[in-house]
């Protein structure tokens, strides 16, 4: 029961992680280019890549592009993981004891307020 509990936290946090360092990148103020710490920012792209003024008008359009198509593909797919570890979670409480389950609540307390601090933070910055 412990590690059931343990690797659901493990889960989470990693989900968690994602998450928030893919929130964290989409707020780099290195500015409309970045694109999730994939690295095809037009910056990281025109230094790699050495190109031209030509090359980078041409290259930007395709960025952008691209850019709402893999947002939708994350948020699907962070919905979906939501999904998963929200089954997960109900399966487990009733296994545990009064005092594991309170401690799962807030530890689901803690991770639904630092998503709502992260959600404020893109709304503040105009995202």
């Amino acid at each position: 029961m412990k590690r059931n509990l343990l690797t659901l936290a493990a889960v989470g946090a990693i989900a968690l992680g994602g998450f928030a360092l893919a929130q964290a990148d989409s707020a780099d103020p290195a500015g409309p280019g970045r694109w999730h710490g994939h690295g095809f920012a037009l910056e990281h792209l025109t230094k790699t890549l050495n190109l031209t003024a030509d090359q980078q008008s041409k290259v930007q359009p395709i960025v952008d592009q691209a850019k709402p198509q893999i947002m939708a593909i994350h948020k699907d797919a962070m919905q979906k993981t939501q999904t998963v570890i929200n089954s997960t979670v109900s399966q487990i409480r009733p296994l545990l004891n009064p005092d594991q389950q309170k401690k799962l609540a807030d530890l689901q307390k803690a991770h639904q307020d630092l998503m709502n601090a992260i959600k404020e933070l893109h709304a503040a910055q105009g995202e």
